[in-house]
């Protein structure tokens, strides 16, 4: 027979009440009587079940996540993966809030998070570039008591919980791989495009291309990083002029979005297919772009995966649970046009 709150008393000589403040680790509770709690739990071998107790005092969870508010087709497919979470979380008194955010604005995304305890948000999860004002909008979450996930792209040096997404410099390591393969021993040049470099995850794909180009592959040159901005225009702008002024470029790398405006240039140009073009996140774009033989790989990561990774590691956080740390691991996927009807984003 399994062990109740009522066992735990009797063994611990305490009341039910104090037993409660101690399961849900509200103040006011000796530590003397803590311990003996403790104790009681362990020696019993007491497993509490969360859900029927969050039923027992009908708790509900809202839980928000803060996307950049871009015509990023990436970000898109990201949001619609976390509405069907939310639909799932649903029956378990979970509700998901999806909140857009002005880009590369730290100050108004810093407003945004100070405005969520008001609201009654239980947990944040963000995709933004680390500033300080941001890591200054993180402490102050957790200090009432949030849980805070960095979601795609890590925040390490704040107070975040976790971070959910795949390993980024080991990403870029594989682009480098087949970047390389795909050249062959020819010497050439690679032009980086990203969209911004304060994106932690832009900025470690590309250590890690550079790490194993210039280890196993020093004939191709990996050129300075352009930044777009998330300006079409100006991605447009930047590629053209550097491809009419730079001799011997025979690839290009996308470390993040403009995977849409890169095609339309090359193709303006008369260069499809006459360049190695490897990016991330396989996009309705890309996935396009990939069967018509523009592109040549894809470096992506499971949208419904990091979404529900996200909700239950802000619920186990809001709980005080511990997380499943292999389950919550995010797959590299390398997508080529061979394989491409095997990759789901479920």
């Amino acid at each position: 027979m399994r062990p109740t709150v009522n066992d735990i008393a009797r063994e611990a000589g305490v009341s039910l009440a104090t037993v409660d403040r101690v399961l849900n680790a509200r103040p006011g509770v000796r530590d003397k009587t803590i311990r003996a709690v403790t104790e009681a739990i362990s020696k019993l071998g007491y497993v509490r079940d969360i859900a029927a107790a969050n039923l027992a005092r009908s708790r509900s969870y809202k839980m928000a996540f803060v996307l950049p508010d871009t015509e990023s087709q990436f970000v898109q497919t990201l949001a619609a993966a976390l509405d069907g979470a939310g639909a799932q979380a649903a029956t378990a008194r979970t509700e998901v809030v999806l909140v857009r955010c002005p880009p590369e604005d730290p100050h108004a995304l810093a407003a945004l998070l100070a405005g969520l305890p008001a609201q009654g948000v239980a947990g944040v999860a963000l995709m933004a570039p680390e500033t300080p004002v941001l890591r200054d909008a993180i402490r102050a979450l957790r200090a009432k008591g949030l849980a805070v996930v960095a979601l795609v792209s890590d925040l390490p040096n704040s107070d975040r919980d976790h971070f959910v997404g795949i390993d980024n410099r080991a990403a870029g390591r594989t682009a480098a791989v087949l970047m390389g393969r795909f050249l062959g021993r020819d010497v050439g040049r690679v032009m980086v495009l990203a969209q911004s470099l304060l994106l932690r995850d832009s900025a470690e794909r590309r250590l890690g291309f550079d790490e194993v180009l210039q280890r196993d592959f020093p004939q191709v040159e990996a050129m300075q990083t352009l930044e777009a901005h998330g300006n079409s225009a100006t991605l447009r702008a930047v590629v053209t002029e550097m491809l009419a002024s730079t001799p011997g470029i025979t690839g290009i790398y996308v470390l993040g979005g403009g995977m849409r405006a890169l095609t339309a240039v090359l193709d303006d140009l008369c260069l499809t297919g006459k360049l190695v073009v490897i990016g991330h996140e396989l996009t309705p774009h890309a996935r396009s772009a990939l069967l018509a033989g523009h592109i040549d790989a894809v470096i992506s990561q499971n949208t419904g995966h990091l979404a529900r990774s996200a909700l239950r590691i802000l619920r186990a956080r809001a709980d005080r649970m511990p997380i499943d740390v292999s389950q919550e691991q995010i797959r590299i996927d390398i997508v080529l046009r061979e394989n491409l009807a095997t990759q789901g984003e479920a």
